[in-house]
């Protein structure tokens, strides 16, 4: 039997890759919930929220890298900023197109960062990631 995880955010600027990365994670039935946040700076408010219930407790984010106003890489700037334990508790996975060295190798700078895969989600990396971060 497969983890059941409370929810999982994906953050991209581009509503296709949301679209078709939701349903996989939908049809493999891995979230009770998934919210979607079309800019980093929607992320970041929707994550110091207050109003948001304990149903969306944010198990994963998908981050892109490249989006307008404020890229993958400034998001991790200020969600660095963000409470430690609520750091502590969300896997980061960089979801990108860019296969660039230099970008994994950036993605380390902070230990927060879980993972870092390449555009589109599918069933295996979903699978990977639930049997590594949700054993």
């Amino acid at each position: 039997m497969k983890k059941q995880l409370g929810c999982i955010m994906l953050v991209d600027d581009n509503p296709d890759d949301n679209f078709f990365h939701e349903r996989v994670i939908r049809k493999n039935q891995v979230a009770n919930c998934i919210i979607s946040k079309e800019s980093a700076k929607e992320a970041l408010a929707y994550l110091k929220s207050e109003t948001k219930n304990d149903a969306e407790q944010i198990d994963i984010i998908f981050l892109d890298i490249n989006m307008p106003g404020m890229n993958g890489w400034e998001f991790l700037d200020e969600y660095n900023k963000l409470d430690r334990a609520l750091q502590s508790e969300v896997v980061i996975v960089m979801l990108t197109t860019s296969d660039n060295p230099d970008d994994r190798l950036k993605a380390t700078k902070w230990n927060f960062v879980s993972d870092f895969k390449t555009k589109p989600l599918t069933k295996q990396m979903l699978d990977d990631i639930l049997e590594r971060y949700f054993k």
